[in-house]
């Protein structure tokens, strides 16, 4: 019996133990749950590390911009305190600096590895990328597989997923090799590639679809991963700051804000034409500072961006002043006949007529798009109307409310348009059949053109700055 006795004092000391163990964990685990979420709340700041770069955080026309920045600037708007963004260079620096809590969080396209999972806290996943080898399209043979990258020259940033992955591949591989660097980002050295100063780099899916637009000429030889997602990662044992970004995460995506988001920064990378792009890029160089001062003054007249206008002309003639098709319309904004009487433009061959009277119908275009489509919606609900006519466009929202999607949004209207060339769908609305994939395809690629407008408006100015400055 005393066995028995002496064996149950031992269990039931040992439950004790486990059970003090477990509330003293509990109560540890439950002061760091609430420490730094007050905390943030406290100061009324919500500190954010990332980097500069088209997929991050960048300083826009219009202020602020980077899918990274709007994602983390919605959360602190649902947190209601102020967002500060700490801007840090490289990766392996920015994974230094939230591991010594410099910041809250680390939004800077933060890919979700196995080897990272053990190191840091990381936040929901909310977009997926693949690893890809990028070169410059040129007449010589590419790589094909990652045996046959061995021996050639390959330049990817310190530290990073890349680096994690191609280790794996090097165990199969050992004539893999590679350089790395601090200095430079993923962007800077698919422009190197692109000048032929580097032969081969590893790039995210996302990254390469937005630069390519930019340099033309990248291309991609073959992808080294599967799809892995991106995360942010959470400061060291800030569990209740990951509760409150796993919450608002489902809610942000269940709203449909995720989907618009994503539409906003990626949909237009879709549309890529080497062919197109290239030449594009050279006419901003040669056609445009013809123009340009044109558009600035319709800008200036009707309130629409000058790099709006610019953009849709481009889509409309490739600014040529003389374009004519066989349909009727005519000059830089490919006006019909009625229209240009409707804005009091007498030679729509004339290139100053032309462009005012295109920004003047669009501006009165804009004026009839329901107060309730905001921001880029906006614009882009009205060059969509200036495509396929406002009737559709109100017939398209129709659809969307009986779909049960968002009538205001163009991410939801967009997959509405095309169902108005069915019967099924277009015989139910007023204005009844359209081609409703064109004014998509439209808004889309007049988007595309307006960016990359921007980001090489910006470059150039930059470079001023910069030489100013050395001189």
């Amino acid at each position: 019996m005393k066995p028995f006795i002496t064996i149950l004092r031992y269990a039931l000391a040992a439950i004790f133990i486990i059970a003090v163990f477990a509330l003293v964990f509990w109560f540890r685990n439950d002061l760091f749950r609430t420490k730094y979420l007050d905390e943030i709340l406290a100061k009324n700041r919500l500190v954010v590390l990332t980097r500069n770069a088209s997929t991050t955080f960048y300083e826009g026309p219009e202020g602020p911009a980077g899918f990274e920045y709007d994602l983390v600037k919605d959360f602190a708007d649902h947190l209601g305190v102020e967002l500060e963004i700490k801007i840090i260079d490289s990766i392996s620096d920015i994974l230094l600096a939230i591991n010594r809590g410099d910041g809250d969080i680390a939004a800077a396209g933060l890919t979700r590895t196995d080897l990272r999972q053990e190191k840091f806290l990381f936040g929901p996943d909310y977009h997926t990328v693949q690893q890809q080898v990028i070169y410059r399209r040129n007449n010589k043979e590419p790589a094909k597989s990652p045996v046959e990258l061995a021996g050639k020259d390959l330049l990817i940033i310190e530290q990073s997923s890349y680096e994690e992955r191609l280790r794996e591949l090097q165990k199969e591989i050992p004539d893999l090799n590679w350089d790395t660097t601090r200095d430079l980002s993923t962007e800077q050295i698919l422009e190197k590639v692109w000048k032929e100063e580097q032969e081969y780099t590893v790039s995210d899916s996302n990254i390469f679809a937005i630069n390519r637009r930019y340099f033309p000429e990248l291309s991609l030889a073959f992808p080294i991963s599967e799809k892995q997602p991106l995360a942010w990662i959470i400061r060291p044992n800030a569990f209740d700051l990951l509760e409150e970004i796993e919450k608002w995460l489902d809610n942000y995506e269940n709203s449909g804000r995720l989907a618009q988001l994503r539409d906003r920064y990626y949909a237009f990378t879709e549309i890529f034409d080497f062919v197109d792009l290239a030449i594009y890029h050279r006419r901003i160089d040669k056609r445009l500072p013809h123009y340009k001062e044109l558009f600035q003054e319709a800008a200036e007249k009707t309130g629409l961006p000058w790099d709006l206008l610019a953009a849709q002309a481009y889509q409309e003639s490739h600014w040529n002043p003389k374009a004519k098709s066989p349909t009727g319309v005519r000059g830089i904004m490919m006006l019909t006949l009625t229209t240009a009487k409707s804005v009091g433009v007498h030679n729509r061959l004339d290139p100053a007529q032309s462009i005012y009277g295109g920004a003047t119908y669009l501006a009165r275009i804009m004026k009839q798009v329901p107060q309730s489509v905001t921001g880029d919606d906006h614009l882009k609900y009205g060059l969509a109307a200036y495509n396929v006519g406002m009737g559709h466009m109100l017939d398209a929202q129709i659809l969307a409310t009986r779909l049960g999607k968002n009538p205001d949004s163009w991410n939801e209207l967009k997959t509405v348009l095309p169902l108005l060339s069915q019967k099924k769908y277009y015989k139910t609305v007023r204005h009844g059949y359209a081609r409703g994939s064109e004014p998509v395809i439209y808004v889309e690629r007049v988007f595309n053109y307006r960016d990359i407008l921007q980001r090489k408006m910006d470059s150039d100015t930059s470079r001023m700055a910069q030489a100013r400055y050395t001189d």
